[in-house]
């Protein structure tokens, strides 16, 4: 606070001032009350750190933390799906639902884009989300993987593993282990000092994930196993996977735990007699559902579910909500469903997942009757949730400029010569850690007109050129083109977009994408390829925004094409959602970040802009846009899902 002395107080302050010697004894109190007060604070931590000797144990038929009984209430919120502004909010707003423990995945193919090239920052600071866990006093179950299904690309395996042609994922193969050890060196250590026995919040630590599902070597766990404990953990072991992984999944020295949705006894009969006198937990309970592009949005109802954790309650079972916050799967990180399937299906880009919190972190009917159950399993009163934030629909934009793909080349990776189609990890891209999301051209010169065959080679989906002009799209169930007759030699494009890479399944080693292998044009497979990266990264997006190639809407777009407007925001930025009714499929960007796809086939109608992700004034909003548009872009201030469908 300023306060502003009158001549009269200066004057009578005047004879208050200290003298040389006096300074000096006041300098070096205040030196030695500083020095104890440091003693002390650090005594208090020694003290608390010392006094953490006897961590999670599951030694009988219920958890013990320092040596009495606790009960795991967890829910799911990764730090990779929200925005690190709202990593807060989202958490307090957990431990106000009732919730003591925070379960978390570690996506290595974000923490290492390239090999040997690791990120932790930003969004990417793991430690500063455990550091915030702990603070707001919420214990920390990590499933640092390295596979983590998830929902997410290739289970977060990063897809430069895919450039060795005989890599065996989730095996003791040489050249996966090497990986697996060269990224636990810098993941791990990151990880120990915030372990329970520390002082920190990590409670618990899981090896690996539902591996008994599809598991194909017995030395994998074990290897898993020990590159934690040789890293430093100490904290209690976990293992999870639904009822028909467990005969497989397990690995001695850790707690076998258990995944559903619906509740089986015979189930929890078949865990306990595998591993009698020891606690129980549902390491995954299913609170909803993904969604797939073409479907319906899953929903499970709140009353099925809140049923369902209070008769696990009631068994003195422990329970994690997969998920209690979804969040979103921004740029192309959304991964496919294969199981069961002649072909994969891509995830949509939200990861609402009809969770207890939406995709935005609103309380839901869910979140309201599970504060109304947790709350019975503690001594005192919850806390108040927070406020829930605030959101807008903002005008509609108009689109002021457009490129055209062919006009945006300049600024993508130098075009490489090829005799044979190779697939977007082998590219010479990216430190030759080749490309790993996106899309990749393909060009190639042709004479005449006839039929177009991709030899099921197309991972996953072609939009199809000639000379520039449209023929149509190539897929797992479209394999074969009609090219119309044209005079002299032209170029035949196919646009290649990998759709998303499986994350589940017995499929994972074979997750290559764009052109897999050869195409023919009249029987005859083609060769001759100019190949591009189109990854539509950050410093990409940023460059074909302020180049001067963009040309007014007065011109017609020639598609597929970048499209370009402004979104002014007078006040504080708030959430909304971006919704393009009569746009066809594409990746839209908000200054710059990639907020993910769209398609206009649903279920997912919207895609949400994150607040912090807006600014005052001008925020740029780009879309690429493969086919469509009707030249507007509208905002909503909740998001859309399509429709529903109970989950079966």
């Amino acid at each position: 606070m300023y306060v502003q002395f009158s001549a009269v107080d200066r004057g009578s302050m005047a004879g208050l001032r200290l003298s040389l010697k006096q300074r000096y004894l006041v300098l070096l109190c205040l030196a030695v009350g500083a020095l104890a007060a440091y003693h002390f604070s650090r005594n208090r931590l020694a003290g608390r750190r010392t006094s953490r000797v006897d961590g999670l144990r599951a030694n009988s038929s219920q958890f013990t933390l320092e040596g009495e009984p606790f009960r795991l209430l967890g829910g799911s919120v990764h730090y990779f799906r929200v925005p690190r502004a709202y990593w807060e909010d989202r958490l307090l707003k957990m431990k106000a639902c009732g919730l003591n423990t925070l379960t978390t995945y570690v996506p290595w193919n974000l923490h290492e884009p390239e090999r040997g090239v690791f990120d932790f920052e930003d969004q990417l600071d793991l430690e500063a989300y455990l550091r915030l866990a702990g603070r707001l006093g919420l214990w920390v179950i990590l499933r640092p993987g390295p596979y983590i299904c998830a929902e997410w690309d290739l289970g977060g395996l990063p897809s430069w593993l895919l450039r060795d042609q005989h890599m065996k994922l989730r095996t003791t193969y040489p050249r996966f282990t090497d990986a697996v050890d060269s990224f636990f060196d810098q993941l791990i250590k990151r990880v120990v000092p915030h372990q329970y026995s520390e002082g920190g919040p990590i409670i618990a630590l899981q090896v690996e994930n539902e591996h008994g599902s599809y598991a194909k070597d017995g030395e994998y766990m074990p290897f898993i196993k020990e590159a934690l404990l040789s890293r430093g953990v100490t904290e209690l072991l976990l293992t999870s996977d639904n009822k028909g992984g467990l005969k497989r999944g397990g690995v001695k020295g850790a707690l076998e735990t258990i995944n559903f949705q619906k509740l089986n006894r015979n189930d929890i009969k078949y865990l306990d007699g595998i591993q009698p006198h020891r606690p129980k937990m549902v390491m995954e309970y299913w609170s909803g559902w993904f969604d797939l592009w073409g479907d319906l949005h899953h929903e499970f109802p709140a009353e099925d579910m809140v049923r369902v954790v209070t008769e696990i309650l009631k068994l003195d079972m422990s329970i994690n909500l997969y998920m209690f916050h979804g969040g979103t799967n921004f740029g192309f990180m959304s991964g496919a469903f294969a199981v069961e399937m002649p072909a994969p299906k891509p995830m949509v880009t939200s990861y609402d997942y009809d969770a207890p919190l939406s995709e935005a972190g609103d309380y839901t009917a869910k979140y309201h009757l599970l504060r109304d159950v947790f709350s019975r399993y503690h001594a005192q009163p919850l806390p108040e949730p927070p406020p829930r934030r605030g959101r807008r629909a903002y005008q509609p934009v108009v689109i002021q400029q457009h490129v055209s793909l062919w006009d945006s080349l300049h600024f993508t990776h130098k075009p490489w010569k090829s005799e044979r189609p190779v697939n977007m990890e082998n590219l010479p891209v990216n430190n030759n850690n080749g490309q790993s999301y996106g899309y990749a051209l393909y060009e190639t010169p042709v004479s005449g007109g006839g039929a177009l065959n991709s030899k099921n080679a197309v991972r996953d989906r072609a939009l199809v050129f000639v000379g520039k002009h449209f023929v149509g799209v190539l897929d797992f169930d479209s394999q074969e083109l009609a090219v119309p007759d044209g005079k002299g030699k032209r170029t035949l494009s196919l646009l290649v977009e990998n759709c998303g890479r499986v994350n589940y399944g017995s499929t994972l080693d074979e997750q290559r994408k764009g052109l897999v292998g050869d195409i023919e044009f009249n029987k005859r497979p083609l060769r001759g390829f100019l190949i591009r990266s189109l990854e539509m990264k950050p410093a990409f997006v940023n460059s074909l925004c302020s180049s001067g190639h963009w040309a007014s809407v007065r011109q017609r777009p020639t598609f597929p094409a970048f499209f370009q407007a402004k979104l002014y925001v007078s006040g504080s930025p708030t959430d909304t959602f971006i919704k393009l009714p009569g746009w066809s499929k594409g990746v839209a960007f908000i200054n710059g970040k990639n907020l993910g796809r769209y398609w206009s086939i649903g279920p997912q109608q919207t895609l949400y802009v994150p607040g912090p992700w807006l600014h005052r004034g001008d925020n740029q909003v780009v879309v690429f846009e493969e086919q469509e548009t009707d030249g507007r872009i509208l905002f909503s201030s909740s998001g859309d899902y399509g429709m529903s469908v109970d989950v079966q």
